[in-house]
């Protein structure tokens, strides 16, 4: 982007996404990491070790749950009454939550209303990413040039690695300087407390954004719809499935790299809890680059091309990531990581601009929520319990791969049925065109 006055809106909204998506998600991952880490210990202790982080698991799960309905309600305010308000209710949801999750006591000191409170919360959570995503993804697509708007929209997405960085490195630190005991006791609160931070940045910065220019124009012409989400299911119920069936494959895939490895390496390797840290620190390192670099592949190539190569490339590379995981050495264990992460860079990268451009302005911020989190409850939700389910009964990774493959598979079928949008206008008749123009 140049210098010029011009550029200020387009930054302001980059900035304003990525920030707020970037504290959101290191309050979800903060949550599940400690769920593969420490909370079978502190909410459910009367188990074992696995079967406790298996219901840990299950509370994590529970967030995916509450994201639809958030990402409904978000969906049909932010098509009536616009995209910024919605976003700052979401950050202010999510950072309040979290740092409830920072205060509740113990199973050892209130019994079994302290798993309950933790779900209780977990929903809040939940319901506030429901409507995070696509608010930010909107607020960047809808005034990017169509030249770079993948690129640009990238950005979106560049705050889950942010996040994820933010939250690891935070619980590694915690966990690196304190004993098992005091970080089981106390240290494990301090990151979810750190939230405030959340309500006081976030709504800052995006107090200074501006309306989507796509949203302003469709609403001084009057022509908003009382109910979104029905003219949605109405005209366009396919590309709600076309988005589930592009992104469920991917987040099965990214939780496996990301939140299950943290138990397998430490539970069934009996390695340190680091080695499965730095992996995921390093690997999110790496995806502040790959997630921009393969969207910008997708402005010049496409991206369906993009993501059936993302989805593909990680097909193969699941044969080769437990062999790697199963030396239990650190180095290999950060390169398998960084594998998986690479070909999922591809996928997930391209994502915020796809699903933006497949939806009418009228109700695009619905029809974006509404794919993108019902993805995750058929995805990233149960992805970790699943994996550890299918490792209790067979003992073995093999499930665990071909769960995920077969997931990936779906990725790719999808991507190769669903048209292209690249260049398309985002209003509300460019929507048409371009699926007329790419069929």
């Amino acid at each position: 982007m140049s210098g010029t006055t011009a550029d200020t809106p387009i930054r302001k909204a980059i900035l304003g996404s990525l920030v707020g998506t970037s504290l959101e998600w290191y309050d979800f991952f903060l949550y599940g990491s400690a769920s593969a880490l420490v909370f079978n210990e502190v909410f459910f202790p009367t188990f074992d070790p696995l079967t406790g982080t298996l219901l840990s698991f299950l509370t994590f799960a529970i967030g995916f749950i509450a994201r639809p309905i958030g990402g409904i309600l978000a969906g049909h305010y932010g098509d009536r009454f616009g995209r910024k308000k919605v976003l700052l209710f979401t950050v202010s949801l999510m950072g309040g939550s979290t740092v409830l999750i920072g205060v509740i006591p113990s199973y050892a000191t209130i019994g079994v209303a302290a798993p309950i409170l933790l779900i209780l919360v977990r929903l809040a959570q939940g319901f506030a990413l429901g409507g995070e995503w696509a608010g930010g993804a909107l607020m960047i697509a809808e005034r990017a040039p169509a030249a770079r708007r993948g690129f640009l929209t990238s950005f979106v997405q560049v705050g889950v690695p942010i996040g994820t960085l933010l939250s690891t490195a935070v619980l590694y630190l915690m966990s690196g300087i304190l004993s098992r005991d005091a970080f089981v006791q106390w240290g494990w609160r301090v990151p979810f407390l750190l939230s405030i931070v959340v309500v006081l940045i976030g709504v800052y910065i995006r107090r200074q954004v501006e309306e989507s220019p796509a949203f302003t124009e469709v609403e001084s012409e009057g022509r908003t719809r009382r109910a979104p989400i029905l003219t949605l299911l109405k005209t366009q119920p396919l590309d709600v499935l076309r988005v589930v069936g592009i992104r469920a494959g991917a987040d099965i895939l990214y939780y496996l790299l990301i939140t299950f490895l943290l138990t397998y390496v430490t539970t069934t390797l009996g390695l340190p809890r680091g080695v499965g840290l730095l992996a995921t620190l390093i690997g999110a390192g790496m995806q502040l680059f790959t997630y921009p670099a393969f969207a910008a592949l997708s402005d010049r190539y496409g991206r369906k091309k993009v993501t059936v190569l993302g989805a593909a490339g990680a097909i193969a590379w699941m044969l080769v990531f437990f062999p790697l995981v199963d030396t239990k050495s650190t180095g290999l264990i950060v390169l398998a990581v960084l594998g998986g992460l690479f070909f999922h860079s591809a996928m997930y990268g391209v994502q915020a601009s796809w699903i933006c451009e497949l939806f009418d302005t009228r109700h695009r911020y619905s029809g974006a929520s509404l794919g993108y989190q019902l993805s995750g409850i058929v995805g990233g939700s149960l992805a970790p319990t699943i994996a550890v389910a299918l490792l209790q009964v067979s003992d073995s990774t093999t499930l665990v791969v071909v769960y995920v493959c077969a997931a990936l598979a779906l990725v790719l079928v999808t991507a190769l049925l669903t048209r292209e949008t690249r260049g398309g206008d985002l209003r509300e008749t460019g929507v048409v065109a371009t699926a007329r123009s790419a069929s």
